[in-house]
């Protein structure tokens, strides 16, 4: 089984209880679940993680240079501030896919931008928890496509 890293940023670990008319009232704990269940079905593992701190992050995507098939990122508020987090991601070469709950382009405007795009191979935003599954589904199919070349 190959290894999907599904990495999570700040305050996501609050998920199902801040904000729920933005964010719903599923919790991490949900969305673990349904992530692991999925990549099961498609022949992965997950490898599941949270941290407020960016530096965890970063040695995450460090990490996954040796063991993952591809990155999912959910970097949160490190999505419109962290050069350091896209510095650590430009040094991944397999498929990355960004993905946001909320729908970052109806927010404020700061929301907007994100550094991580610049490395994503694709973004999903505004689809709520399901935008993890969707970004596991895609990251299978790029390495069923690339394991057929």
């Amino acid at each position: 089984m190959s290894l999907i890293f599904v990495l999570n940023g700040p305050n996501l670990n609050l998920l199902g209880k801040r904000q729920p008319h933005i964010y719903g009232t599923e919790t991490l704990a949900d969305v673990e679940r349904d992530c692991r269940a999925l990549a099961g079905e498609l022949g992965h593992e997950i490898r599941f993680h949270q941290s407020n701190r960016e530096y965890e992050i970063i040695d995450w995507i460090h990490e996954a240079r040796e063991t993952a098939v591809g990155i999912v990122i959910n970097p949160a508020a490190f999505t419109h501030t962290s050069v350091a987090i896209l510095d650590a991601l430009n040094t991944f070469e397999p498929p990355v896919i960004e993905i946001h709950i909320s729908n970052v382009h109806k927010r404020e405007s700061f929301r907007h931008h994100s550094y991580v795009s610049l490395r994503a191979d694709g973004v999903i935003a505004g689809l709520g928890t399901q935008g993890y599954l969707l970004a596991i589904r895609r990251v299978a199919a790029l390495c069923a496509a690339a394991a057929q070349a």
